[in-house]
């Protein structure tokens, strides 16, 4: 009798820099879900893949590191996605990240929104915005997304502890259906 495998918890960080909140935010979600879930978890930073994801327009044209880590969103058990609020809406970099994602690659596949911004009325992105993406590639999108302002961060972008509890919900109330 063979063990099942741990799911594989994917966190992709939209913020196009290096360090980020958005960064701390979606590695501080995946591994409030590994540690529920008995999983694994790991962190794409697009701020790193900028020149490759801009090397072409076709998913063959880029580079190497930005196709592997398109192959390890589609290939995830568990996707967690954050972006920061740029103009009332995800960054670019999500954007076209996304863009050569197959489009049936996440189909029923479980994803936690997220998204950092400098006022609370940006929390809207994950809502208007990241919902809708999500939608496209008929993903299984969780009941609780987990959006925040600069109160969720110390000076060093490190989660509080009130952020925590809110993540901590929002794993509560995904776990039953992961």
């Amino acid at each position: 009798m063979s063990t099942p495998a741990a799911l594989r918890i994917v966190a992709v960080s939209g913020s196009p820099t290096d360090p980020s909140r958005t960064t701390a935010l979606v590695t501080e979600i995946a591994a409030a879900l590994a540690e529920a879930l008995g999983g694994t978890a790991e962190t794409i930073e697009l701020a790193g893949l900028r020149e490759e994801l801009a090397a072409g327009v076709w998913r063959p044209q880029l580079g190497p590191s930005a196709r592997e880590a398109l192959e390890r969103v589609e290939s995830a058990d568990v996707l967690v996605v954050g972006s920061p609020a740029y103009r009332a809406t995800y960054t670019g970099l999500f954007k076209l990240f996304f863009d050569h994602v197959g489009q049936l690659a996440l189909v029923d596949r479980p994803v936690l929104l997220s998204a950092t911004a400098g006022a609370a009325g940006d929390a809207a992105l994950v809502e208007h915005h990241l919902r809708a993406l999500f939608a496209f590639f008929q993903s299984r999108v969780l009941p609780i997304g987990v959006p925040t302002d600069d109160s969720g961060f110390d000076e060093d972008k490190r989660v509080t502890d009130a952020l925590r509890l809110r993540i901590a919900a929002a794993v509560e109330r995904a776990t039953p259906l992961i």
